[in-house]
């Protein structure tokens, strides 16, 4: 039998409390995706009667010494509460429904990373730091939301001296911060939790090992916990990127390949096709040969993966939610696509008593590498 559903829904200014019951009553349905790469947004559905609380609710927060009104949404089932998103809502609009003679109330929003896109902080000097320590020092202002740092130093830090000249901020801090991951061949993004009220936020690169979540099940009869999947195969997509390095005394270019393979981007299956493109990234002999490296290796991940998983399942009877930016485990799908696989994006659907996902899967080769995926995760 699945495990009933509870959703706890916290909301306030600045600081997300636990909202009355009347409010939670009112949620009709909550939509939310979560990318690998990119931010995390949500929409969330409430009915709207003419003396609803939700009336004076949004009123209160709009009125309140912080304009902004962060949202919390937590799942529980089988005893174990998950922070879903946390995020501040962006807008708000009310749809009227006439034949229903009522209104509905959508709420839409993004992650905390959203409030690093507020202030245009261009100018802002950072002297003597390399590029993890001002992505370290920008996330120091959002330590009272809760945003909790994860950075991994750069392999080989370009510090530039002082007197000669001072790295300064252009834009706005997440604008800074994805232009400083994109040159370092690292990825941004913020993910909710553990805890509600705390987020982290992760600069690094796009890291495909770990611990794998539960595994998926296709054609297993009873064992089955997804409802639709298709998968595409397609090897023309991926490239092998060239960068470029460049001797500063006889100012030779030296080419650089850059396999499909790199230590963040394991092969997941024994059949890895050999890419039938090469792409050069002449932009790269102008940098430091380390930076130029991770560049091209962000681009192999980028287009490494030939084969693509699209498809959805009921959370209560897969018994947790999928989480994107982690791995999974296949079984059922057949010889060629059973194995492991990195969860690229999920899409989260959840109404009073039902919660069900989208997703969509990567790998960059065939055939299962390991004898058996974990049917639990440990």
């Amino acid at each position: 039998m699945a495990s009933p559903l509870y959703l706890t829904l916290m909301a306030g200014p600045g600081v997300a409390l636990p909202v009355p019951k009347p409010l939670i009553d009112a949620l009709v349905s909550a939509e939310v995706s979560e990318s690998a790469t990119g931010r995390s947004g949500f929409q969330l559905t409430f009915t709207l009667a003419d003396d609803s609380i939700l009336q004076t609710f949004f009123l209160l927060a709009a009125a309140s010494p912080i304009p902004l009104l962060r949202v919390v949404l937590m799942a529980n089932f089988g005893g174990l509460p998950q922070v879903v998103v946390d995020g501040i809502v962006l807008h708000h609009e009310v749809v009227p429904d006439a034949m229903k003679g009522s209104s509905r109330l959508v709420v839409t929003g993004q992650d905390l990373s959203a409030l690093m896109d507020l202030i245009d902080f261009s100018g802002l000097p950072y002297p003597g730091m390399s590029p993890d320590v001002r992505v370290l020092t920008i996330l120091a202002k959002y330590a009272a939301f809760g945003v909790v740092p994860d950075v991994v130093p750069v392999l080989i830090p370009d510090v530039e001296v002082p007197l000669v000249q001072t790295p300064s901020q252009k834009s706005t801090d997440l604008n800074y911060i994805q232009e400083m991951a994109k040159d370092c061949g690292y990825v941004f993004y913020m993910m909710p939790g553990p805890l509600p009220g705390v987020s982290q936020a992760y600069w690094g690169p796009q890291i495909r090992i770990g611990m794998p979540q539960q595994c998926l099940n296709v054609n297993l009869d009873t064992w089955t916990n997804v409802e639709s999947l298709s998968f595409r195969y397609e090897p023309q997509n991926a490239v092998t990127p060239v960068v470029f390095s460049q001797d500063q005394t006889t100012k030779l270019v030296f080419p650089i390949p850059i396999p499909s393979v790199t230590p963040f981007n394991p092969p997941l299956g024994l059949a890895v096709p050999i890419p039938q493109k090469v792409e050069q990234m002449n932009d790269t002999a102008k940098l430091p040969v380390s930076q130029a490296i991770m560049q091209g290796m962000a681009r192999a991940v980028q287009s490494a993966d030939v084969v693509t998983g699209e498809g959805s399942l009921d959370v209560l009877r897969y018994g947790q939610i999928l989480r994107a930016r982690s791995l999974v485990g296949m079984r059922g799908a057949g010889i060629a696509f059973d194995g492991m696989y990195y969860v690229d994006s999920t899409t989260h659907h959840l109404k009073p008593g039902e919660y069900k996902q989208n997703f969509v899967l990567k790998r960059n080769a065939l055939i299962a590498n390991t004898p058996v995926v974990p049917s639990y995760p440990f």
